[in-house]
């Protein structure tokens, strides 16, 4: 993450701590300390310091969110069998992967860069790619493909440990991490609707360490599309396993500078580098209470947000996801926009400057919508229309995506689909005339192939991302219809 100096990481501190005391342990709204000639008294010392312990675990939950959030991507990873280092996985990927906002729109292709033994490489073809470079904290690294420098023509991307002090080569594309273990996140766009294509595109892209460059040897690619994998940190989130999972990075990743108040406030909790995290019961109960506190205040963001610059049309219920444009890491000119950052990482992962600009021929967007025409969330078991306008401003394709609010992922049925897409789905519509598009437990007749299932009992939240966003997509003469309530 970028942060301009440790005064601003001091103001998330303050920030992010504010308004926490009512959430204290035994201490209601507005609940008052007992002082007695200036000392504490009665049961008030223990009081604050749990206070103070709680309000401190929130913060750091919040900020290290992204943190723990990237850990259960490379979990997912690994426990599929893709090792660190050695190799890396493409999919092209269905409801059956779990991980924040996941999409079928393209193919995908992730893994773990450990720069533990030096520079490593990322060899790109001249192809329709997006990817980038994240670092342990979700900080942004680089671009690769049709945002990055590259721009589509192929090209040599270097990726630098935080240390390195070595001679730059001729040649590459280079950004420099600040830690170890990255994430590599690239999606190759399905031209035409040629999925196969798209995954032999990316079978072709080699990364190696720069160790190795005389030589390369690159990282074996695994095919994991028909896998069922769980790449989100959900298990981890609302319990002790979320701060048993920071502690192991702490421990393994160097530190950040401009982190280092967020690191004072890991310690007086009990996790510092090259200490064992062995919290008391005390503790353990004041971290599982913060573990569930932060992951409601970032749903709540994520959600409910009440930041009037979410909205982009006034009289319709979707809303911007990224609500800081142009910025990778959130940053305004007066500070670091904490709701923001908050609203992302609930719901979602990865960043990049590429990801929120709001200009035509951006490479995608993405607007939020979780509430029906009238204000209601969307509930999975009730059925609902949406129609699209034709055509759609986007360049490239569009899709709406539909994600389980539990789990901020692709909803899960039988039906085994959670996308209409553009190049697949809705391939052969017409784009002169209104789209109608439906959602729900039951299919309208005559229209299966534009509805997605959905669970009763479960809410859920829909995506729509327009790839090669024209200028309509931004002047708000082009504008959806609301999710609309009908009868089966």
């Amino acid at each position: 993450m970028k942060f301009a100096s440790t005064a601003l990481a001091l103001g998330i501190v303050a920030s992010f701590a504010s308004g926490n005391s009512a959430l204290a342990q035994g201490a209601g709204p507005g609940a008052a300390y007992n002082f007695e000639r200036g000392f504490p008294a009665g049961d008030t010392a223990q009081r604050a310091r749990d206070d103070a312990d709680l309000q401190r675990a929130i913060t750091a939950y919040r900020f290290w969110y992204p943190t723990v959030s990237n850990e259960g991507i490379f979990n997912g990873n690994r426990s599929v069998g893709i090792e660190d280092g050695k190799a890396w996985g493409i999919a092209a990927a269905g409801p059956r992967q779990l991980g924040f906002t996941l999409n079928s729109d393209t193919p995908y292709g992730s893994g773990v860069l450990d720069l533990s033994g030096g520079p490593m490489v990322i060899e790109l073809p001249p192809g329709a790619f997006i990817g980038l470079v994240d670092d342990h904290h979700q900080g942004w690294v680089l671009d690769m493909g049709l945002p990055g420098p590259d721009a589509g023509k192929g090209g040599k991307h270097l990726v630098l440990p935080p240390d390195y002090k070595g001679k730059l080569p001729a040649g590459y594309f280079t950004g420099r991490s600040k830690s170890l273990k990255n994430l590599f996140a690239l999606r190759a766009l399905p031209v035409g609707g040629d999925v196969a294509k798209a995954m032999a595109a990316l079978r072709a892209v080699k990364i190696y360490p720069l160790a190795s460059a005389a030589k390369p040897q690159p990282l074996k690619v695994v095919d994991t599309t028909a896998i069922r994998m769980d790449s989100s940190s959900l298990r981890w989130e609302d319990n002790i396993q979320f701060w048993q999972q920071l502690a192991k990075i702490i421990e393994a990743e160097p530190l950040v500078p401009s982190f280092l108040p967020m690191y004072g406030l890991l310690a007086e909790l009990g996790i510092a580098k090259g200490k064992p995290f062995s919290p008391d019961a005390r503790m353990t109960a004041i971290l599982e209470r913060a573990a569930r506190a932060g992951r409601d205040q970032m749903l709540v963001s994520a959600f409910a947000s009440n930041r009037p610059d979410r909205v982009n049309w006034p009289d319709r219920k979707w809303e911007w996801v990224g609500l800081v444009p142009g910025s990778a890491q959130f940053e305004t000119p007066s500070g670091l926009d904490l709701e923001a950052r908050d609203r992302w990482f609930a719901q979602a992962i990865v960043t990049s400057p590429a990801m929120f600009r709001r200009n035509a021929g951006a490479g995608s967007l993405y607007w939020l919508s979780a509430m029906d025409s009238s204000g209601a969330y969307l509930d999975g078991g009730k059925n609902y229309r949406l129609t699209i306008p034709q055509p759609v401003p986007g360049k490239l394709f569009w899709s709406v995506t539909v994600y389980d609010s539990a789990t901020r992922s692709q909803v899960q049925t039988d039906q085994d689909k959670a996308a209409l897409r553009s190049l697949f789905e809705l391939k052969d519509v017409k784009t002169t005339a209104p789209l109608d598009l439906h959602f729900g437990p039951t299919a309208p007749a005559g229209q299966e192939g534009r509805w997605i299932k959905t669970e009763p009992g479960k809410g859920w939240f829909a995506y729509i991302r327009i790839y090669g966003p024209e200028a309509a997509a931004f002047d708000k003469s082009w504008k959806p219809g609301d999710f609309e309530a009908v009868n089966p």
